[in-house]
């Protein structure tokens, strides 16, 4: 192969691996969206669990504990979604360096690269159905607090004459 005529291939190739590469860039910043909402619902549980240990009555304690169950759960949605998204990343990863690869082996690697950004997406794609599942159980979570709070500041509502 001729020094110019490779330097062309591995331009075109450094142009086809720009897409996927921005694509990574997106990941990076979901993976910060998720950081946030992992690092402020663990800040939340600590909190509670400091709650639980100076509750005075029994009612409170249990309105904490099942707070704080909800919470774990919300951890494990996020940490899924993290892992998902990290695995999503790797494997555009491996897209590029099989797009550089594919260039320089006899055999074609077409297939493989379609499969891997297939995989690639399908992992993106569930681990942004897990931070659904979490924010949906936030809001669900944040609604009913609502409702009890305002039941429990009315009162005990007056006899009907």
């Amino acid at each position: 192969m001729e020094p110019i005529a490779s330097i062309k291939v591995i331009a075109g190739v450094i142009q086809l691996s720009v897409a996927p590469v921005f694509l990574i860039a997106g990941i990076a910043g979901l993976l910060g969206v998720l950081s946030t909402r992992l690092g402020r619902i663990i800040d939340r549980a600590r909190v509670i669990e400091r709650r639980i240990l100076q509750a005075k009555r029994e009612e409170q304690r249990q309105l904490l504990r099942a707070e704080n169950t909800t919470l774990w759960t919300r951890i494990g949605l996020i940490n899924w979604a993290i892992r998902l998204c990290v695995s999503g990343a790797l494997t555009v990863c491996l897209v590029i360096v099989a797009l550089f690869v594919g260039d320089f082996v006899t055999f074609n690697i077409s297939a493989v690269i379609a499969i891997l950004f297939v995989i690639a997406m399908l992992l993106v794609i569930a681990g942004l159905v897990f931070l659904l599942c979490e924010i949906s159980l936030a809001t669900r979570t944040m609604r009913a607090g609502l409702e009890l709070s305002l039941e429990s500041s009315q009162g005990p509502s007056p006899p009907h004459a």
